[in-house]
């Protein structure tokens, strides 16, 4: 016999997480399903783990500079703390037993098992049926997609997940994708002292932003001791006792001890039934309208969108999803300002659109951009202060449109730019805002200057 209950959260990553607890603290019944660990992918495998890896990766690289600025400084790389602290802090050893209990605490009946759909409104998981009188919500994530390269499928490749738990590391390793999961890890390794490759089809490894972070990542990469290949797509893949050979489209090859692949990650809706709530299982992405519905008492929140594999677009959408499903006001999604900070040394952060993608929108542009090193704050942290502040305004409307901060702390200045997205903030208003000194932020300034 079915259980019936308000409803069914099918996956609990950060977004299915955040729905079904707040869900359940309203006052409804909420049953959460989830087949691997409750928290999903950021606290156990990405977000979390992968920036103690690099907050650890910067100490050494900060600890390396001491000679240019402080006096002599004698640094010896050691993996070990660093998987320590993954292990212990961040993930209780892949436990989310914490998690499943803050979750149930709020009120969450929890299912560990993977969830089938079986009818418009039923979820089976197991020897168990549910039924939902007000709807489902999907929040299944995606996984890592595996390119169909020839030789490559059956051989112990990485993906991000064997990456944040290895215990020791190798002495080489090539990376299959210059996108933020593949450049991060990279630099992170090659400052453990890992001989690091990294190969990308595209011709500037993070292609999706703008050319100048593209130049700036290179170059980060390169001082690190990277060897980086774009344009130069994986052929083949052979792995023997020695390790992995990769050829390349013009005939060459690289070789390590390790291979990882961080190609980007792909939607899976084959195996959960969606067809029987109206919805196509071959989809890359469930769509879904500015309230998350996907269908009728059908949700869908995260990556899983395919609005963005970021872990505060799953809790913005949860907040949305929530609200229409309590019939509480609250204002649509919008997407305008999307903001998205790729963590390496320098940190590439950006919000809204690139230049290119503002004028093909059919936007007339304006472009500003700053030089992080001229600036007073990047002269003074000199070692270290590579990086820009780049602008693109709407030149009819005056308004900011996109903006790139990359540099010690890009991610941090990137709050004061994605809220002028947002907000639509006048590009005059900002002109004659008071920018505190001697900041990295205000290096803003000499960005509007530059709009032409």
């Amino acid at each position: 016999m079915a259980e019936t209950v308000d409803v069914i959260v099918v996956g609990l990553g950060v977004g299915g997480e955040e729905v079904a607890g707040r869900l359940a603290e309203a006052g409804l019944t909420v049953v959460g399903i989830e087949g691997r660990l409750v928290g999903g992918e950021c606290p156990y495998w990405g977000c979390v783990p992968s920036k103690m890896m690099i907050r650890a990766g910067n100490a050494l690289a900060e600890a390396r500079r001491v000679p240019g600025l402080a006096g002599t400084a004698e640094v010896r790389a050691d993996w070990a703390p660093v998987a320590r602290r993954i292990r212990e802090e961040a993930t209780d050893s892949w436990d989310d037993k914490v998690a499943v209990d803050r979750l149930v605490g709020k009120g969450v009946t929890f299912v560990r098992g993977w969830a089938s759909v079986t009818g418009p409104d039923e979820v089976t998981v197991g020897d168990r049926v549910f039924r939902a009188t007000r709807g489902i919500v999907i929040g299944t994530g995606t996984e890592p997609a595996i390119p169909p390269i020839d030789g490559l499928a059956g051989t112990p490749l990485w993906t991000n997940r064997e990456a944040i738990e290895a215990a020791t590391l190798p002495e080489s390793l090539i990376v299959l994708g210059g996108g933020a999961i593949g450049v991060e890890l990279a630099q992170v390794f090659a400052r453990f002292g890992v001989t690091v490759t990294v190969v990308e089809a595209a011709d500037r490894l993070l292609a999706l932003e703008e050319p100048e972070s593209s130049d700036l990542a290179r170059d980060a990469l390169t001082r690190d001791g990277v060897t980086v290949h774009v344009g130069a797509k994986a052929s083949s893949v052979r792995h023997d006792d020695t390790g992995f050979t990769v050829t390349l489209g013009d005939g060459s090859a690289v070789t390590a001890a390790k291979l990882l692949v961080a190609t980007g990650r792909k939607v899976d809706l084959s195996r959960l039934g969606v067809d029987k709530l109206g919805l196509d299982p071959t989809a890359r992405a469930v769509t879904v309208d500015d309230r998350m519905r996907a269908a009728d008492r059908v949700w869908a929140v995260g990556d899983v969108t395919g609005h963005g594999a970021f872990t505060h677009m799953a809790m913005y959408q949860a907040g949305i999803a929530v609200r229409d499903i309590l019939g509480q006001d609250g204002p649509p999604a919008d997407y305008r300002a999307t903001p998205r900070v790729t963590f390496t040394d320098p940190e590439i952060g950006a919000v809204g659109l690139t230049a290119a993608q503002a004028r093909e929108s059919g936007l007339r542009v304006r472009v500003g951009t700053g030089q992080v090193p001229s600036s007073s704050r990047g002269w003074i942290h000199k070692l270290g202060n590579e990086g820009f502040i780049k602008l693109v305004e709407d030149a009819d409307r005056g308004v900011l449109v996109g903006a790139t901060s990359a540099g010690p702390v890009g991610g941090e200045v990137l709050s004061a730019l994605a809220v002028a997205v947002h907000a639509q903030v006048p590009v005059d208003t900002l002109r004659h805002m008071i920018y505190a000194y001697p900041t990295f932020h205000r290096g803003i300034e000499d960005a509007l200057r530059d709009l032409r």
